[in-house]
Parts: structure tokens; C-alpha cells; sequence
């Protein structure tokens, strides 16, 4: 159940967001519960095996690096979603970072209101 509301939150924020940020487009719902269920299945499979490799580059550069690991992941959804397009890598930056910080923020709520 919990897994079912992170998925349908992540998918209110996907469609608010494409509607905010430049560069980020959506066609409709289904396109963003595809693109929160696609993204994901590639935090969970692709983003280790990323940070494994670039492990010495995260290292050096104090875990700003995970930040275009981000980027990459949101890339890939865009290549692998259709009806979801991402203009550039800057978009994608910037749309993982507020998508990230959105995610925290309502699964803080959220566990505010449990305790």
C-alpha cells in the first residue's frame, strides 16, 4: 500500500511539474503514472549499477556527481516513456532536483501524520 501512494504521488508531482517547468513535457496521466512507475524500476536497477561505476568521480567530486546520475536516470525514463520528453540535460537536472525534493517533502508529511 505504502508502495502505491509513493507511485501515485510521484505521478501528481510528474504532471504539476511538467505544467511548471519549461522543457519538461506530458501528454496526460497515463503518460505520468508510466514515467513514476518507469523511474521507478530504473532507481532500482540502473541507478546502483551507475553509482557503482562512478563511484570514484562521486567520490571526488562529494556526491555532486549523483546528481547527474539523476539526470541520466530522468534521460533514460524521457527515452523510454513515450509522451514524456525532457528538452535537455540541464531540464532533466533541474526536474530531478525539484522532483527529489517534492518526494521528500510528501513522504515527510506523510510520516509526520503517522507519528
Amino acid at each position: 500500500m505504502k508502495t502505491l501512494v509513493k507511485i501515485l504521488a510521484t505521478t501528481i508531482l510528474v504532471m504539476v511539474l511538467s505544467y511548471i517547468m519549461p522543457g519538461v513535457k506530458i501528454t496526460g496521466w497515463s503518460a505520468a503514472l508510466l514515467v513514476a512507475l518507469v523511474l521507478g524500476l530504473l532507481n532500482i536497477f540502473i541507478k546502483p549499477v551507475l553509482i557503482v561505476f562512478t563511484l570514484p568521480v562521486t567520490i571526488l567530486t562529494l556526491g555532486l556527481f549523483l546528481l547527474v546520475i539523476n539526470a541520466i536516470i530522468i534521460m533514460l525514463c524521457d527515452a523510454l516513456v513515450p509522451g514524456f520528453a525532457v528538452s535537455s540535460f540541464w531540464s532533466a537536472l533541474l526536474f530531478s532536483i525539484v522532483l527529489s525534493f517534492c518526494q521528500s517533502l510528501v513522504s515527510g508529511t506523510s510520516e509526520k501524520e503517522k507519528s
